[in-house]
C-alpha cells in the first residue's frame, strides 16, 4: 500500500476549480492514499462564498481522511511559531499543517514549497 500523502489547503482548492494538474498528482497519487489536516478543513470553510458553497466543499470532502490535531501537534505549532515566525513569516495554520505532517511522520503536498521548505523535519511530497 502507498504512503498517505497531506494535501496542502492549496491542492485542495486548485481540485475544486478542477485544475489539470492538481487533478493529475492526485490521481498519481490514488484518492486513497490523500489525507488533509483539521487546518485545511477549516480553511475552506472559512473560504466558502455562501451556504451553498460551504455545502458543496462539505459534500466534497467527504471520506477524505481528516488529521486532528492533537496536544503533540499544538505543542510542536508553538515551538514552529518561536522559531520560524519572525524570521521567515511562518503562519499560524501553516505553522499547525506543518506540525501535523510531522507529527505524523506524512509528507506534505503542497504548491507553496516556499512557506514549508525552511521547516526542519517536514517531508515534501514531490513525485
Amino acid at each position: 500500500m502507498a504512503e498517505t500523502v497531506v494535501c496542502d489547503t492549496n491542492i485542495i482548492i486548485e481540485v475544486f476549480k478542477k485544475n489539470s494538474n492538481a487533478l493529475s498528482l492526485i490521481e498519481k497519487i490514488g484518492y486513497n492514499n490523500i489525507a488533509v489536516s483539521a487546518i485545511t478543513i477549516m480553511e475552506l470553510y472559512f473560504g466558502a462564498l455562501n451556504k451553498k458553497e460551504l455545502d458543496k466543499i462539505k459534500k466534497s470532502l467527504n471520506g477524505i481522511p481528516v488529521l486532528s490535531i492533537q496536544e503533540s501537534t499544538t505543542t510542536l505549532a508553538l515551538r514552529l511559531i518561536e522559531t520560524y515566525s519572525k524570521s521567515h513569516g511562518l503562519t499560524i495554520p501553516d505553522a499547525l499543517i506543518a506540525s501535523t505532517v510531522i507529527d505524523n511522520n506524512l509528507p506534505l503536498l503542497t504548491y507553496n514549497v516556499k512557506d514549508f521548505k525552511f521547516i526542519k523535519n517536514i517531508r515534501l511530497f514531490v513525485l
